[in-house]
């Protein structure tokens, strides 16, 4: 009988932490170091001031959801001794124009601040280390950030769809910039990444519509999948020698890109990396190349001449394909593998230079296209 009423007051107890605490318009639970996690607000002000303590403990942390949709929010101001937003703490909080943040907050969670349509400025405070995914993704308001050198890292989808953002100043302490994280901006003409930035993340950029210039800092070591495709605008892109790696589509359908140098520490090119940069009208492939993938310079509809140099083996399919201006390309004898269609849809005045007896001239015979001996 004792052990049955020892279980159920277990059970009780347990039932009651997971219940946590009410205090006003505030549910909370209590942290193994006596501070408090605000785990839910069940008012409806507009104008709030997260208060520093709560049944006399000291307010600590922003859970989970904590103020998820709470439309009547104007402004919150978070009070000091809080270090850490949690994920979705303010999710899609629609009428949030303003939010303060304290200088004892570290982090702030994945969607922290997702859908909070009206938000328009953010000051980050020194001790931010770390913004997470998509934490303030398609706050279409948002026109302003700051990011200050405390903080390290910007997590996946950061700034994603922030349509109307048009300044964003990033300092020398961050070291990544993930993916998607300034995707899909209308507004961005340019933008300075920093010498401490390493790697450019999956769709950084893309559809940034209105950058024109971009230079990446000679700390970059690759610039990943589709990081700045479909940038429309962007005329001019310079690339150091540490980058070793472009990725997939990363410069897909920039239109108006008009020349490219890719430097000799560039080992690989992927998949589709320079397809329909309709005005590129001059490209030098590095000897550092040892591989062409499959449509990599695809619909350039403004190139005329490619030299590929000796260090390159294999031509992926549709590597040229409608490129319909392209009348001289030159394929070397250390080419042994060619794909299917790699100059579909160019134009049958296209010249082809190759070696006697390699692959390109047995390829030319085969599919009739015009070719002559390199000298």
């Amino acid at each position: 009988m004792k052990k049955v009423l020892l279980l159920a007051a277990c059970i009780l107890f347990a039932l009651l932490i997971a219940q946590g605490e009410t205090s006003g318009n505030y549910e909370y639970s209590i942290n193994d170091d006596g501070t408090v996690t605000i785990t839910e607000y069940t008012g409806e002000a507009d104008i709030l001031e997260i208060p520093e303590t709560i049944d006399g403990r000291r307010v600590s942390a922003i859970g989970d959801e904590a103020f998820e949709d709470c439309d009547a929010l104007t402004q919150v101001s978070i009070s000091d001794g809080v270090t850490s937003i949690g994920e979705s703490a303010f999710y899609s909080c629609d009428s949030l124009t303003q939010i303060s943040f304290p200088d004892s907050v570290s982090s702030i969670g994945n969607y922290a601040f997702k859908d909070c349509d009206s938000l328009t400025q953010i000051s980050f405070p020194d001790s931010v280390s770390s913004i997470g995914n998509y934490a303030f993704e398609d706050c279409n308001s948002l026109i302003q950030i700051s990011i200050p050198d405390s903080i390290s890292s910007i997590g996946h989808f950061a700034f994603s769809k922030c349509y109307s953002l048009a300044q964003i100043s990033i300092l020398e302490s961050v070291s990544s910039i993930g993916d998607e994280t300034f995707s899909d901006y209308d507004s961005f003409t340019q933008i300075s990444i920093p010498e401490s930035v390493s790697s450019i993340g999956e769709f950084a950029f893309s559809e940034c519509y209105s950058l024109t210039q971009f230079s990446v800092p000679k700390s970059i070591t690759s610039i990943g999948h589709f990081a700045f495709s479909r940038c429309d605008s962007l005329t001019q892109v310079s690339i150091p020698d540490s980058v070793t790696s472009i990725g997939e589509s990363a410069f897909n359908s920039c239109t108006s890109l008009t020349q490219i140098s890719i430097p000799d520490s560039v080992t690989s090119i992927g998949y589709s990396a320079f397809k329909s940069c309709t005005s590129l009208t001059q490209l030098s492939i590095p000897d550092s190349i040892t591989s062409i993938d499959s449509s990599t310079f695809a619909d350039c509809t403004s190139l005329t001449k490619i030299s590929i140099p000796d260090s390159v083996t294999s031509i992926g399919k549709y590597a040229f394909a409608r490129c319909t201006s392209l009348t001289q390309i030159s394929i070397p004898g250390s080419v042994t593998s060619i794909g299917s269609e790699i100059f579909y849809g160019c134009s049958r005045d296209l010249t082809v230079t190759v070696e006697k007896a390699s692959e390109a001239e047995q390829y030319c015979k085969d599919q009739g296209y015009r070719f002559t001996y390199s000298q």
